[in-house]
């Protein structure tokens, strides 16, 4: 589904606290109860209640399933997307909703802005999108998953996200700022860049490849692997080179800059698949963050260095000779549990996002595909109404409430020396 924020301004505190219901409700129950949604929303009077669910299913924030055994609603991933944007909005995190300006792979990449008019970006992950893309052969798995247990998934992809984003930015690592979360919403600073897979050439190839390189080894150092590095997630943004023999001044326009005293500049995004250097399969990850980038290098700019390597054994010993911060270490102290990424990481592997194939084409996400997804999402709801026992354990909701609130406040230490 596509994000459509044009309903949001007609919509209640009342027709909130009713969708904030169905929310609660979805912990427990794949049909949330119409009894139930009254009682979590804690408005007087019934008729107050039953106009604000007759409002959200207009505009599909909420939606019956078919052949379900009694009155009720689940939640749809526009009311998930709804009680983001309010939370957004609320803390002033966006004042704005602009135009999507990317698809990746399971997230949304939207234009947002702040009341003071600053750009910023919105990413929503949408994990299940592939499921429903293979829905034909993936059958067995639909039965065993719910709407909502994919709406927690994409909440714990997001936390990880921030989470790892807010440390490498602390520690000297060319990222995007974060700046908010909300359930599976992520608001973040926007990047005047390319992907690189938009570049057609680079002036000096082999100095892209060693930084890209290097880049691999550092985050080792800091106990991480990406495990997606690839031409889908390297921004690269343009700067005066520090040592152009031209001298320029902080007005000076990038179209004024000479080619030789322009630096490219990589900046990494997209972190729900990164492990830890002590991953039972961190070899694996390595291996391919480095081969995608030494293909991609070889096929679109027909360079190949001439220097074997990084492996993972040399990245191990730089790391136990001289260590970072332990990066993977601090962000699950600051809240995101080795739970929480076993159970993304189980999602990630049973739905086949490998991290290897890259995102797709921006805007390349059809109308029909789009169709699809709603109608086997709705086809997936529970059919008996009965409370789903697949489902994510109201305590697991709860702890993911208590690590979003610690994301706020998270500190991690600065930059070790190098």
């Amino acid at each position: 589904m596509k994000l459509d924020s044009k309903a949001i301004r007609y919509l209640t505190s009342e027709d909130f606290r009713v969708l904030a219901g169905v929310e609660a409700g979805s912990r427990n129950h794949e049909v949330v109860p119409t009894p139930l949604i009254v009682q979590l929303s804690g408005l007087r009077g019934g008729s107050g209640v039953h106009r604000a669910i007759s409002n959200l299913a207009k505009i599909n924030l909420i939606a019956k399933v078919k052949n379900a055994k009694y009155d009720g609603y689940r939640l749809t991933y526009g009311g998930l997307d709804y009680l983001a944007l309010n939370a957004h909005q609320k803390s002033q995190a966006v004042y704005s909703v602009g135009n999507q300006v990317g698809v990746g792979k399971e997230s949304d990449i939207i234009v947002v802005a702040h009341s003071s008019g600053e750009q910023r970006i919105l990413k929503i992950h949408r994990l299940g999108r592939i499921s429903f893309r293979t829905v034909k052969t993936n059958r067995d798995y639909l039965r065993h998953r719910s709407s909502a247990s994919w709406m927690y998934m994409s909440r714990l992809a997001a936390m990880k996200e921030f989470a790892f984003m807010k440390a490498l930015r602390e520690n000297g690592f060319s990222v995007p700022e974060p700046i908010a979360q909300n359930r599976h919403t992520i608001v973040m600073s926007l990047i005047d860049a390319f992907p690189l897979r938009q570049i057609s050439k680079v002036p000096n190839p082999q100095g892209l490849y060693s930084e890209l390189m290097d880049i691999i080894l550092e985050l080792a150092r800091f106990g991480l692997i990406h495990g997606d590095f690839n031409e889908f997630n390297l921004l690269i943004k343009e700067e005066v080179d520090e040592n152009a023999k031209e001298k320029y001044t902080p007005e000076t326009k990038l179209d004024d800059v000479a080619d030789e005293d322009i630096r490219l500049v990589p900046v990494l995004i997209d972190f729900p698949q990164m492990v830890s250097i002590d991953h039972v399969n961190a070899e694996m990850y390595f291996d391919r963050d480095v081969n995608c980038v030494k293909r991609y290098f070889q096929r679109k700019f027909h360079f190949v260095s001439d220097v074997p390597g990084p492996t993972f054994a040399q990245a191990r010993k730089k790391f136990l000779k001289n260590p970072g911060k332990r990066l993977d270490v601090e962000v699950e102290a600051s809240g995101f549990s080795r739970k929480m990424a076993r159970e993304l990481e189980k999602y990630m592997q049973e739905v086949g996002v490998d991290g290897d194939n890259g995102s797709r084409e921006d805007g390349e996400e059809d109308e029909e595909s789009s169709e699809e997804e709603e109608e086997d999402d709705e086809e997936s709801g529970s059919e008996s109404g009965e409370p789903n026992n697949d489902k994510q354990p109201e305590q697991d909701d709860e702890d993911v409430g208590e690590s979003s609130r610690r994301f706020e406040d998270l500190h991690v230490s600065g930059p070790s020396g190098q």
